[in-house]
This record gives C-alpha cells, structure tokens and sequence, in this order.
C-alpha cells in the first residue's frame, strides 16, 4: 500500500506541470518580436564600465516571430511552479566542452534552484566523468576501485554494438563485483533524490543492485530491459549513495554504466547538460538511444549550445545547409519527445581557428540560427553578438576572460557568461509578464 501511495505521488508530481500546459494559449498579445529590452535586469551596472567592450544592449532572449506558443507555455508552466509549488519542469542544455565542464551551467542551475521559495528542484541526468578519466563537474564526484574502459561518442574508436544515450559516453568494466559511490562537492545546491535510476546495458542484466546500509530505505526496485535501466526508490531523501553492483552468474559479460538520474517529488526544475569535449552536432545525432532516452522525461524547455566545434574547420570546409540540416534534425528529436517544448537557440560564442585565425564560421551559423528560429518560433539568445562578434575573443583574452585557445572561457569568464544569461532569463520573464492583449 505504501508503495502505492507514493508511485501515485510521484506520477501526480510529474505530469502536474503538463496537465498545465493544456492551457489554451491566447495568441493576441503584443508581438514578441517588437519587445524593447532594458539595459540590465539585475546584472550589476558596472559591468558596462569594466568591460566597455560587451555589448550588454543585446543581451536577450530575442524572438524573431510575433508569437511563440511554445514559450507561452513555459511561461504559463512557470509560473504554476513557482506559485502553486506542486510541478517540475525538465530544463535540458547540450553543447560541448563548455558544457561537459559544467561551470556556467551550474551557476544557471543554482540560480534557478535557489532563487524562488521553496521549488527546490533536482539534479537530473548525470555521468561519471572522473570514472571515464576525463574533466568531471566540480559539484559531484564519483569514486570506484574497479578498472573503467571509457568511450565517448565523439571517437570513432569505440565498439560497433555501442548505442549511445543522451549523454554520448559509457564507462565499462569487466568485474564480477563493481562498487560506485556518489557524493555532491563544491555547490550549494545539494538536492535529495528519492528514486535512482542507472542507465546500463540493454537486455538481460545479470547483476543485482545493493545500497549497504540505506537497503533499508529502499521501497521499490524495478528493471527495464527494453530501455536498459535499473531504478530504485526510497522512502526518504538521501544525498549520497555507495552502490554495489553483484554479478548472479558466471558468465562473460561487461558492465555498462551510460548515466546515473537523480529524482524526487520536490517541485522546482531539474536541469541537465548534455556535453561531451569535442562534440557537434552530428555527434548527438549518431547517439541512438537519445531520443528514447530523451522521451524518459520530456523536455519543458531545451537550449542548444552546439556549434563551435562544427565551426572550427577551414571557411571552405564550413557547409552552413549542413550545419542547419543537422540541427534542425536535432530540433525535431526534441519536438518528438514532447511538441510543446521550449527551445532556445544559442548562438555560440567567437572563436579564433587554431589559435590565430579569426573563425567567420560562427557568423555563417547564426544566420541559419536565426533562419530556425523565425521557423519554428523560438528565440535565440546571441552570445557572439554580445561578445562584440569577429575578433573579440581576443579583446575577452586580454581581459583575462578567454583563455589562450581562443575557444574556452576562464573561470570568471565562465560565471560572467552564466550572468548574461541569467539576466537574459529575467528579462524574458518580465517582458512575458508585461505582454498586453491587442484591442
């Protein structure tokens, strides 16, 4: 009966935000395209003086078509989180090494856990980078003593069996008896998880899953060989967890661990990125189990942060239909796994081409941005133009907010970037807020 009660909870807890979204959406309100953004929200006003070189004018969420729907439902959503407090929303970013590292989106993340009362959210879909010996986040670690075989689905050198999910990477051991724990680290957003799920191999899964001492907290525990997930859930909120994986037979098999999902029944947002150092576009497209996995827990909004490594070839190289085709097909998998989700376009940031060569690729990106954009109604958020477009890379470089590469961010520029955002979010959010209906 137990068990019951809070399966029929957490069902409740999930789809409250998309029974809202059936709100039907009054379409004569002020275009949204002819909107005059402030200056700042709530970003500090000197910024403009140390960096005169910014161009915070164009700091916004900006539409390019009179109405958006789907943004309209994720305002309406939004709102029923942060006042009724009964609804989650899945928040999803994809790119690449920008992403993997998980700077400037954690600073997104804790700001929308932590600044409206009480929607404290969760952590959403995570993968054990320090187990694949590469660049983990710095606000979760993993430890195992096992040996790990690591594939990312940038490289071509992986196993042809291989279907990546929505993360494009895999960690794989051989041993009878794997052990993998899990602390957060470094962040002041911590939030409890009452169901665990564990992205691994497909099929018949010859191990059970046991927890030490908190196999007293659990309630349920089921498996899903189709989709290739084991799932377990607690009576209470825990923060950590020390995972024994125990092989029943003796057969040759290994183990594949593809992500760990971290949920509860609090409302507020659960927001995941999706980055893997060196990926494209036409890297996700290869995973073949994103969507499925994907459809899992469907995007109420997703921001597409892919392109600078599309970008970094020769001008010649460049094909801009090929780049618009790959990520309109992305765009669709999206739209598939729910069709009223909320997409924002980034534009990706300046970048120099092998460390001195100015990249007019990026450029020829947000021209089909803003192509799609128009399309499907949706509104891009323009780093490049914010940055002061061709060449200023160099210009964040000598103000020590670029590092040498021309390509990735320092750390202050990471958080300056995550407060552009931030401040673009607001906006968006007051200029839904003061939208007037047409007479």
């Amino acid at each position: 009966m137990k068990i019951s009660v809070y399966m029929i909870v957490l069902f409740l807890s999930l789809i409250a935000c998309n029974s809202q979204s059936q709100v039907e959406i009054i379409h004569e309100k002020a275009p949204l395209d002819t909107y005059t953004y402030p200056l700042f929200h709530q970003l500090d006003t000197n910024l403009k003086h140390r960096y005169p070189f910014i161009r915070f004018e164009t700091n916004n969420f900006r539409f390019y078509s009179a109405q958006s729907p789907s943004w309209e439902h994720l305002y309406q959503d939004f709102q029923n989180m942060v006042n009724e407090k009964n609804c989650k929303l899945n928040f999803y970013h994809i790119g690449g090494s920008h992403l993997q590292a998980d700077i400037y989106t954690h600073d997104i993340r804790t700001y929308l856990q932590t600044h409206w009362t009480d929607v404290p959210g969760e952590r959403g879909l995570i993968f054990p980078f320090d187990l694949a010996h590469t660049n983990n986040p710095r606000n979760y670690e993993f430890h195992s003593k096992n040996h790990w075989t690591a594939y990312r689905s940038v490289n071509f050198h992986h196993p042809e069996e291989f279907d990546f999910g929505l993360l494009g990477a895999v960690i794989e051991t051989p041993d009878s008896i794997v052990e993998i724990s899990f602390n957060y680290d470094k962040t002041k957003v911590k939030p409890g998880f009452t169901r665990l799920r564990v992205y691994h191999n497909k099929g018949v899964f010859p191990y059970e899953l046991n927890f030490g001492p908190d196999e007293i907290l659990i309630v349920n525990q089921f498996r899903n060989e189709a989709l290739g997930y084991t799932e377990t859930i607690f009576t209470d909120p825990v923060d950590t967890f020390n995972l024994q994986f125990t092989k029943l037979i003796d057969v040759p098999y290994k183990l594949q661990i593809h992500a760990v999902q971290l949920s509860n029944t609090s409302p507020g947002i659960s927001y995941t990125t999706i980055g893997i150092n060196g990926a494209g576009l036409y890297t996700y497209l290869a995973n073949k189990n994103f969507e499925e996995q994907l459809k899992e827990s469907p995007p109420d909004f997703f921001a597409f942060s892919v392109g600078t490594n599309d970008a970094n070839v020769p001008y010649a190289a460049f094909d801009p239909e090929v780049y618009k085709q790959n990520l309109e097909a992305m765009m669709q998998e999206v739209l598939l796994a729910n069709p009223d989700c909320a997409i924002l376009l980034t534009v990706p940031n300046d970048a120099g081409y092998k460390k001195k060569y100015l990249n007019k690729n990026v450029a020829r990106e947000r021209e089909v941005i803003i192509e799609l954009a128009r399309k499907y109604q949706c509104p891009v958020w323009d780093m490049y133009g914010i940055m002061g477009e061709l060449g200023s890379s160099r210009t964040w470089k000598a103000h020590e907010l670029m590092r040498s590469d021309l390509i990735h961010f320092t750390a202050p520029g990471y958080h300056l970037k995550a407060d552009l955002f931030i401040d673009a979010f607001e906006k968006w959010l007051e200029q839904m807020q003061k939208r007037k209906y047409i007479n």
